[in-house]
C-alpha cells in the first residue's frame, strides 16, 4: 500500500519557489527549520516521529535541491519571514 505524503511539492527551484514551499509548509503544520533533519522532529505528546519514512527522504531531498541550486543562506532567507509569520511577528516592508 503507497502512504501518502504530507509534502508540499516544489512547484520551482527559485527563490520565490522555496519562500512558497515554506509557506505551504507552515499552512500545513509541517514547517521546520531547514537546519534540522526531518528524521529527528518528533512528536511531544508521544515522541513518536513527526514525519513517515517517505516524508524524511522526500523533504531531504527537496532542501538539498534547494541547497545546491540556491545555497544554503538563500534558503535559510526564503524560510525566514515564514519562520516569523508563524510566531507572531510581523515584519516591516
Amino acid at each position: 500500500m503507497e502512504m501518502k505524503s504530507r509534502i508540499p511539492a516544489l512547484r520551482e527551484v527559485s527563490f520565490d519557489g522555496a519562500l512558497v514551499w515554506f509557506a505551504e509548509m507552515q499552512n500545513q503544520r509541517l514547517l521546520f527549520h531547514p537546519d534540522d533533519d526531518p528524521a529527528d522532529i518528533i512528536r511531544i505528546c508521544d515522541s513518536t516521529p513527526f514525519f513517515s519514512t517517505h516524508e524524511v527522504e522526500e523533504a531531504r531531498f527537496l532542501l538539498a535541491k534547494l541547497d545546491r541550486e540556491l545555497g544554503h543562506d538563500k534558503v535559510i532567507e526564503a524560510a525566514y519571514p515564514i519562520f516569523m509569520s508563524a510566531f507572531g511577528n510581523r515584519l516591516d516592508a
